[in-house]
Formats: C-alpha cells, sequence, structure tokens
C-alpha cells in the first residue's frame, strides 16, 4: 500500500540497506482503509501437490499469496505485514533472496522472520502469513 506510512525512527536499529526494499520497523494504515488477512500460505499448488525443496515451496507459497491478492484486487505491493515461518536457518538468505527479487518494494511491509521447529506438516519448509491493505473507494468492494 503506497499511501500508508512506514516508519523507521533514528531511535531504532538502522534498516540494513540491503533489507531496505523489503523490510520496515512499522507501517501505519491511514483512515478509509480495506484490509485482506491472508492465512498462512505453504509450497502446496493448486492440484495439492506438495513442492519438493524450500526454494520451490517458497515460490509456491509466495505464488498462492499473489493468488490471494488479486483475488481480492490487491497487489504485493499493497500488503502491509508479512510474517515468514521457516522450519530451517540455513534457508534464510534463499528467502532473502526471493524477498528481493519477487516483492521489493520503496514501500516494504513490517516483517516478522521466524525459524521454528516444524510446521503443520513435516514435509512443509516454509509458511507465509501475510495482511494487505489498500485504501477504499467507490465500487472497490470485491466480493468472491
Amino acid at each position: 500500500m503506497t499511501d500508508s506510512k512506514r516508519h523507521n525512527p533514528s531511535t531504532v536499529s538502522a534498516v540494513p540497506p540491503a533489507f531496505s526494499a523489503i523490510y520496515s520497523h512499522a507501517v501505519e494504515i491511514p483512515p478509509d482503509t480495506r484490509l485482506l488477512l491472508i492465512s498462512g500460505q505453504i509450497g502446496v499448488a493448486p492440484d495439492g501437490t506438495v513442492l519438493s525443496g524450500f526454494r520451490a515451496q517458497c515460490a509456491q507459497a509466495m505464488a498462492n499469496v499473489e493468488a490471494l491478492l488479486a483475488a481480492a484486487a490487491l497487489r504485493p505491493v499493497d500488503m502491509v505485514k508479512v510474517i515468514y515461518y521457516l522450519t530451517s536457518a540455513a534457508d534464510l538468505p534463499v528467502l532473502t533472496a526471493m524477498r528481493q527479487e519477487h516483492w521489493a518494494s520503496s514501500n516494504p511491509p513490517a516483517v516478522t522472520t521466524l525459524v521454528i521447529a516444524a510446521l503443520a506438516r513435516p514435509e512443509l519448509l516454509i509458511e507465509i502469513d501475510v495482511t494487505a491493505a489498500a485504501r477504499v473507494s467507490a465500487g472497490s468492494r470485491v466480493d468472491g
């Protein structure tokens, strides 16, 4: 969401330059905004296939997020909060590269990244939870 306000004050640690297009400490949502809360998306294709390997699962989870955003007439730039759950810290560099490749923005979301012991199914390696926001305008309501 481009008209939301990012807060990266000097009173907290500076956002490293490598992360400035993919991370904000806080995002303020203006009034008259609609929110889309996307349940955690995993590396499962539309046919139910669990993809093999972290990169493939991450790409599919991102594609799932983008499909849900599109269903609500939103775009990745409208993401205001993203939570990544990974089962291996070794995958963090790949996640960072994929975020920079797919979702870099001059208005990056607030982000939390957690490395956890496991997800709901043992073969899952990543889950992505997203909140997106867009200004309400005449005719902007999307049913479906």
